[in-house]
């Protein structure tokens, strides 16, 4: 059962206990309502990605209550101090690389050293950042594919019955998703939306138009496929020698150098809260044993499974 939460202050102390207890909240910002979960907490991330029926993990972008709390988490330049300055808060997103303290996980940022982040001006997602008290990851409040929602009966439309909570913050006003700027090299434009190119271009100067290749999505809207691991990968793994690691998924095979587990109870969920940990630990830990390569156990197809599946083998692709 959704709650529909009124968005006074009774409304907003609930919408973030649940939100700091691992659960997901709907909200509305002044571009449309975003599907929340703790973003430095796996587990809730990847209920995003169930919720939504994501067939991929793409990164999202993660809200925050000011400019310096988001400059927490990402490593800002000159240019990035200069638009939070001018649009925050505001319906544009900033694209820079991931701090080394970062507390993000990495299933919100799909695995990529860069993180996408913005400070909403709508005042009930600023009064609920501010209660929550650190990043909240939120993709529009949809099924993956749907337009996206701008009042909270849309909302309940789409995800009614699988989430815990809609803080019912009135209808959005822009209305569009926020623009998306990458800073991580020169300043290239990833999506159009709620801040114009142009006043952007008046503020820093001319932009690029990136289109990502599907190797290397950046933000957002863009095709996924992120962090590869240095040794080879191979999938369906029914066996397993002794020089390679393994990614196990429900009971491991026998006969690895190194182990790590997404699930001995083979929940999807789970596998996709651990899966760009488990990447990252397997190579590092493989490198460190000399083994030739990580073998992936069969992950089924169905749920979030997909989402694994499709990250898996964009991971195993050639190089």
């Amino acid at each position: 059962m959704t709650e529909l939460l009124a968005a006074d202050s009774a409304g907003i102390a609930r919408a973030a206990a649940l939100l700091l207890g691992g659960e997901l909240v709907a909200f509305g910002t002044e571009t449309v309502y975003g599907l929340g979960a703790r973003a430095a907490d796996a587990m809730a991330v990847a209920r995003i990605y169930e919720a939504k029926g994501r067939p991929r993990f793409n990164p999202l972008i993660c809200h925050y209550s000011s400019a310096d709390a988001a400059f927490g988490d990402v490593l800002e330049n000159d240019m990035a101090r200069a638009l939070a300055a001018r649009f925050w808060p505001g319906p544009l997103t900033l694209v820079l690389p991931r701090r080394p303290t970062c507390q993000v996980s990495l299933l919100a940022g799909a695995g990529l050293p860069s993180l996408a982040v913005r400070v909403p001006s709508a005042a009930v997602a600023a009064t609920l950042l501010a209660a929550v008290g650190e990043a909240v990851a939120a993709p529009s409040a949809n099924r993956s594919g749907r337009i996206s929602p701008t009042r909270a009966e849309h909302v309940m439309a789409e995800l009614g019955g699988r989430i815990a909570a809609i803080l019912d913050s009135g209808p959005c006003p822009v209305g569009v998703e926020s623009t998306v700027l990458d800073l991580t090299g020169p300043p290239a434009l990833l999506r159009h939306g709620g801040v114009p190119r142009e006043a952007i271009e008046a503020a820093i100067g001319p932009l690029a138009e990136a289109t990502a290749p599907a190797a290397a999505p950046r933000a957002p809207g863009q095709l996924a496929s992120h962090y590869a691991p240095a040794l080879p990968l191979r999938l369906e793994a029914t066996g397993v020698s002794a020089d390679e690691a393994l990614l196990a998924f429900g009971p491991p095979l026998v006969g690895a150098g190194a182990v790590f587990q997404l699930s001995a109870g083979r929940d999807t969920v789970e596998a996709a809260a651990r899966l760009f940990d488990g990447l990252r630990w397997l190579d590092a830990e493989g490198a460190a044993r000399g083994l030739r390569g990580i073998a992936a156990m069969p992950v089924p197809g169905d749920g979030l499974g997909a989402a694994i599946k499709d990250r898996l083998a964009r991971a195993a692709a050639p190089r």
